[in-house]
């Protein structure tokens, strides 16, 4: 039996993770954010100029060590396998679904636990929305919902999306050719080396122990199989320790940063996170550790969050943080409202109409 496949051992795991992102924290990264997947993929969108929302540009090492994290220990243990050909434009969309939710909300479930760990009381109102998508999700699940099957596909295929993302590491480590932020989140980043290093660790740790936010909820609702909860629980004990000591824990609904109080957008927001992570196999750091490893469908969603994060920036979707003016309350405009709507109507159209095809 492998250490991570115990309930102790995976509950340490998430202990790691949670300390990999109070390091982050601490040497650079936003407090708030340290890690997310949704922020930082959305950052390394505009540090190639699919957007042009100057704060928030930076190509981030996190995302390409989380990928090359998983892709090295598949391939130590022998568990990398590159796969494709389960609807892959389905996946796609599903993707941009996530990564529109995510913003409205501002932040995917990685940073929704870095900030109820805080005390943000809006990152529980879309822990509820989050946990509700979930269930939706695994009620299509028992309609008979199925993207199909995946193929082995030639074994190099797999290696294309980590090679790209190194690439693009490389441009931003040593070249000027992409765009840095200058203020605001974007120019919050801890030193490359440590980023990138925390990257692989949490990749490669991600990929041993599943790691999967909407995965671990979607186990208990199914199974009553509550394992990979015990990760989530680990990295919450630790986020919510060192937000008590450094003194960045704050029970309220107001003044949290990087946030806003739109109760049914933050809500909504993570109920379509949710109900997509659940059709798509996982939540946007398993589609990365399972890129990482070799899976085709999961680049493809990869590429839906990045396009779905340049679409959000581009036409005015994504959420806008409160300031401390009233007169700024932040939230999401009348664009990034209709958007989650029409989320939530092609989940359930593409939840509850597909189902596994007949041998």
């Amino acid at each position: 039996m492998s250490f991570t496949s115990t309930k102790k051992g995976l509950a340490l795991s998430g202990a790691l993770l949670g300390i990999i992102a109070v390091i982050l924290a601490a040497s650079g990264n936003p407090k708030n954010m340290a890690i997310c997947i949704a922020c930082f993929i959305r950052d390394t969108a505009g540090a190639m100029k699919f957007h042009q929302a100057a704060v928030v540009q930076y190509a981030r090492p996190e995302i390409t060590g989380i990928i090359l994290g998983a892709f090295i220990i598949s391939l130590l243990t022998k568990e990398y396998r590159s796969t494709a050909g389960s609807a892959p434009m389905i996946r796609f969309v599903l993707g941009m679904i996530m990564m529109i939710g995510a913003l409205a909300f501002l932040g995917c479930p990685l940073r929704m636990l870095i900030r109820m760990s805080a005390g943000d009381l809006n990152a529980y109102v879309a822990l509820v929305g989050f946990i509700g998508g979930i269930f939706t999700g695994t009620l299509a699940l028992k309609h008979g919902f199925s993207l199909g099957r995946s193929y082995e596909t030639r074994r190099s295929g797999g290696y294309i999306l980590p090679a790209m993302m190194t690439i693009v590491l490389i441009l931003g480590a040593f070249t000027t050719l992409l765009a840095a932020s200058e203020k605001g989140p974007g120019s919050m980043h801890a030193p490359v080396i440590l980023s990138l290093a925390a990257g692989l660790v949490f990749g490669a740790v991600s990929q041993k122990c599943r790691t999967c936010f909407a995965g671990s909820v979607r186990d208990v609702i199914l199974m009553k199989n509550f394992d990979l909860l015990t990760i989530i629980g680990g990295f919450f004990v630790v986020m919510t320790i060192y937000n008590l000591v450094s003194g960045g824990f704050h029970l309220s609904f107001t003044g949290q940063p990087v946030a806003h109080s739109q109760h049914l957008w933050n809500f909504l927001g993570l109920y379509v996170v949710g109900f997509a992570a659940v059709l798509a196999g996982g939540c946007p750091l398993r589609q990365l550790v399972l890129a990482g490893q070799g899976s085709g469908d999961a680049a493809v969603t990869f590429l839906g969050l990045f396009v779905g994060a340049a679409v959000c920036h581009n036409f005015g979707l994504a959420g806008s943080a409160a300031s401390a003016d009233p007169v700024s309350p932040g939230g999401l405009g009348t664009a990034g409202k209709a958007a989650v709507i029409l989320c939530a109507v092609v989940l359930f159209i593409i939840g509850f109409c597909i189902k596994k095809d007949k041998e």
